[in-house]
């Protein structure tokens, strides 16, 4: 064999393995063992409910539509009627209420969440300083909490401190009384709202037939002033309220009238703008309006009604106001509550005297709503916090 054989051999190197790169990229093979499935997606909520004994209280939902789990567990045990529930930005820290129907006053309640269906931790318990407090509104900055007590027609403001505990800084109590003598013969506070820029906080009223604007100045010993009232037709009865198109809208449901309000907002002012009824004109019965939620860009608003009506409200944004475009049964009794999954594909809807929270498809260009097979038994659900990803 020539003594120069191999260098010549070694001379191609380069060119075989150009080639043989070449053709690794043209035809690929990707082992079986590391192919990888997309994960599935899934939704968390923190459930807020009413007891009947001392194993009841806070739960958290978990859905997974690929996985057709809908499931939910008990995390916080041993509490009165932990109606509403909330959780800061992180999801971490989470607050919640207990809202004693036997007696006066109430409590706020702090815990730590660390993962999925985990126990809660407690950290504080605090008085509410009102009669059944009902609904809890955290600062754009959370270091704010706004109570509203319904029974004791007030709201109390307190501060959240770095250790995550709650400093009582002011009450303010409502006084007056509106049209319906068995509905509206006191004040009745049902929700407090930061607008988004932290700079007001606003207070809807049953009792009296008003949303309160308080001005905001941390620099003081109370922070809360007012800044005006905004009376509301007699006998709407204002329940809850929310911010859509970047604050300067407010959409109010007016829970006695069984009405979608819409308020043009701007530096603390309100101006009603639209007004649109939950019901046809041929519906005969009771109604209460309870909750109100809006999508992202504000395209479309939902509103729940219970009383004989038992339905979710649909209605898609045009010109100022609102247009319904569906009212669909809400799979249940008494829909106090629902709310929509991050990515707006579905909408759970908590049914109070019914026991169950039930799913609904939504379609996202039309906004409408698609009973699903996923129902759940729970014992008065009253509330739905999204939980963060």
């Amino acid at each position: 064999m020539p003594k120069n054989y191999y260098l010549e051999k070694m001379k191609n190197f380069p060119t075989l393995i150009l080639l043989l790169v070449l053709a690794t990229a043209c035809n690929p093979r990707q082992p079986e063992s590391t192919s990888l499935s997309p994960a599935p997606t899934s939704y968390s909520f923190l459930v807020g409910t009413y007891t009947d004994s001392a194993h009841q209280g806070i739960q958290e939902l978990y859905f997974s539509p690929s996985e057709n789990k809908f499931e939910v567990e008990i995390i916080a045990s041993e509490i009165q009627n932990p109606s509403f529930v909330l959780t800061n930005a992180e999801g971490n820290l989470v607050f919640s209420l207990e809202e004693d129907q036997s007696k006066t006053g109430g409590n706020i309640l702090v815990f730590e969440r660390s993962n999925r269906l985990e126990k809660l931790i407690p950290l504080d318990t605090i008085p509410s300083y009102g009669d059944h407090p009902c609904y809890l509104g955290l600062s754009p900055d959370e270091k704010l909490l706004a109570v509203a007590n319904y029974t004791g027609g007030s709201l109390s403001l307190f501060e959240v401190s770095p250790s995550h505990q709650l400093k009582f800084i002011q009450t303010i109590q409502h006084f007056g009384k509106s049209v319906n003598p068995a509905r509206q013969e006191n004040p009745h506070v049902h929700s407090t709202l930061f607008s988004p820029d932290g700079k007001y906080l606003l207070a809807a009223d049953l009792g009296t037939d008003k949303i309160y604007v308080y001005q905001i100045d941390r620099s003081l010993e109370n922070p809360l002033s007012l800044f005006a009232e905004y009376p509301m037709t007699p006998g709407d009865g204002p329940r809850h309220l929310v911010f859509s198109s970047g604050g300067s809208r407010i959409l109010v449901v007016q829970e006695m009238a069984a009405v979608l309000e819409v308020f043009e907002f701007q530096d603390g002012k309100m101006n009603s703008i639209a007004r649109h009824s939950l019901v046809s004109d041929a519906f005969s019965g009771k109604v209460g309006a309870a909750e109100i939620r809006v999508f992202e860009d504000g395209k479309f608003a939902y509103a729940s009604n219970r009383g004989d009506a038992n339905a979710v409200v649909v209605f898609e944004k045009r010109g100022n106001g609102y247009v319904k475009i569906q009212e669909i049964y809400s799979g249940g009794i008494m829909p106090r509550n629902f709310n929509l999954t991050r990515d707006g594909l579905f909408l759970i809807v908590a049914n109070q005297a019914s026991n169950d929270l039930v799913v609904f498809a939504r379609n996202l260009e039309t906004g409408l709503l698609t009973p699903t097979q996923w129902k759940l038994s729970i014992h008065k659900p009253s509330y739905l916090f999204q939980l963060p990803d």
